[in-house]
This record gives structure tokens, C-alpha cells and sequence, in this order.
């Protein structure tokens, strides 16, 4: 395959790492099918890191984990591996986001810092109907601090209404070096702008009817447009709104095959894996 015209300028930067994962580890009909028959619950998130790269947790979204289970998940995964977390809801399901400050600060002084170095990007999620509002966005982002405790954090957006593909948006995330969350094969909207030094994509089509969740074709796809992130391009099939930027540095790439038919998850991540390793990915 050749490789986009994006990837091809981009040669001359050092690659970034690319991570590909799933949300969550524990999932009843991945038993037998990901995970091998017979295999204790309990060692199903020792499993899921060896084969993947990174794990979104969602729970986090839902309510506060106890600081032990941070902790826990660290013992209990490789070195190279890394979580990340969906930032709570109590902050993200709000009309005025700039009032979540309180809610961010519980959330990021509640244990999280136990992953160490494998915590990986926050991705702060926002309702579908939530509506770009530039002066409460841009105050929002001001709550998201550089680091916690001397821990470097990494803060991915993501932006799922129309009003949110605009320039101004793309250049507030540049601002603040946030990453926008790329929504692939959904109904949410793309945007693809690089706005920091690592990437962050979601994909989310797997379907019923493919053993590995998708075609050929599209899985390669994927292996481009991750090449190409790792390079420091920006893939020229995807949608973007912001100003160009010139390929300066490699980009580390966080590929999460998540939602879709969920079954088939986990087979997508292998799959794109195992296309990555043959193309000599970092």
C-alpha cells in the first residue's frame, strides 16, 4: 500500500509510540473469544495489557474509584502499558463548564496519581447535545492544570455536536496543547486537527458480520492514518478545520477501537496490532 502523501512528507520525524486498545477489560462474551476459555475473571485485566497497548476506563465517567484500585491496576500490568480515563460526568454534564472546578479537582487528587506512569490521557467527555460556547469552553479549559503533584497530564477533548467544527475551537486546543478526540465511523462529528503532542482516536464501527470487526480495507485505513499521526501528519482522508500545521515532531497515538459491536472489540484492536507490528511500528 502506499503510504498518504501526509505520511510520505512527515518521513523525516521521529515516530511516536502507538497504542491500540479497548474500553474496559471485563466484558462477558469476550470470555472465549479474547480472553482463553477457563480464564479467572481476576486475571482478565493481566491478560487484556499483554496483548493490547492501553485500556480506556470508563468508570471513572460514572462515579470516583477507591485510590486502591488505581494502585492495584498499576501492580497488575506490564510496565510499557497505559490506562486512560474518562474524566466524571460531575464535571463534563453541566450548562456552565467553567463551574466544574471543584468536581475536576476531586477527581484529579483522588487516587488516579497511583498509576504512576501508566496514566495515560484524560479524555473529558461532553453530552452529544452540549454546544460550543467559546468563553465558557476556553474557561473550562483554564480548570485542566499542566500537572498534578509534579505528575505531567495529558487532556484530551471530546466534542460530540456540530457547533464544535470550527477554527476557533481547534485553536483554543492548540492553546492549551489538548488533544481533540477523533471520532471515527460514527455519527459524532470528525475532527481530525493535530492540537497536541500526542493523539487521541476512538472508532467506533465495528460491526456483527466481520470476524475482526472490520474489513480489510478499513482496518488498513486505520493502519495509515496511525502511521501518519506517528509521523507528526495528519491523515488527508479525514475531516479538519483548523489551520494546516507542518510535520515537526512525532506524535505518540492512543487508537481505541470502542463502541461498535462490542464483541468484535477486541478482535479490531489485535487486528491493527498485528498490521502495525508487520509495518515495523513504534
Amino acid at each position: 500500500m502506499t503510504r498518504s502523501s501526509a505520511a510520505q512528507a512527515a518521513t523525516s520525524v521521529k515516530a511516536g509510540r502507538i497504542r491500540v486498545g479497548i474500553g474496559g477489560w471485563i466484558f462477558a462474551p469476550w470470555r472465549g473469544t479474547f480472553y482463553p476459555e477457563g480464564l479467572a475473571q481476576r486475571l482478565e485485566l493481566d491478560y487484556a495489557s499483554r496483548q493490547l497497548g492501553s485500556i480506556e476506563i470508563n468508570s471513572t465517567y460514572y462515579g470516583a474509584q477507591r485510590p486502591d484500585s488505581f494502585k492495584r491496576w498499576h501492580d497488575e500490568t506490564p510496565d510499557d502499558f497505559q490506562f486512560s480515563l474518562k474524566g466524571p460526568r460531575f464535571a463534563m454534564n453541566r450548562r456552565v463548564l467553567a463551574e466544574a472546578g471543584a468536581s475536576i479537582e476531586r477527581f484529579l487528587t483522588g487516587g488516579l496519581l497511583n498509576l504512576g506512569a501508566k496514566l495515560g490521557p484524560i479524555n473529558w467527555q461532553l453530552m452529544p447535545g452540549k454546544q460550543f460556547d467559546p468563553e465558557d469552553y476556553a474557561r473550562f479549559l483554564d480548570l485542566l492544570p499542566d500537572e498534578v503533584d509534579g505528575h505531567p497530564l495529558r487532556h484530551a477533548l471530546e466534542v460530540r455536536h456540530a457547533s464544535f467544527c470550527a477554527p476557533e475551537f481547534v485553536a483554543l486546543a492548540r492553546k492549551r496543547k489538548a488533544a481533540v478526540v477523533v471520532s471515527g465511523d460514527s455519527d459524532y462529528p470528525q475532527i481530525a486537527d493535530a492540537s497536541a503532542p500526542f493523539v487521541y482516536a476512538r472508532i467506533m464501527g465495528t460491526a456483527a458480520n466481520r470476524k475482526l470487526g472490520y474489513g480489510p480495507a478499513d482496518l488498513d485505513r486505520w493502519v495509515e492514518r496511525a502511521l501518519t499521526w506517528a509521523q507528526g501528519g495528519t491523515p488527508d482522508d479525514l475531516d479538519t478545520f483548523g489551520k494546516p500545521l507542518a510535520a515537526k515532531a512525532g506524535r505518540d497515538v492512543y487508537l481505541y477501537v470502542i463502541s461498535g459491536h462490542k464483541e468484535r472489540n477486541p478482535a479490531a484492536a489485535m487486528a491493527l496490532i498485528e498490521r502495525l507490528r508487520k509495518r515495523g511500528a513504534p
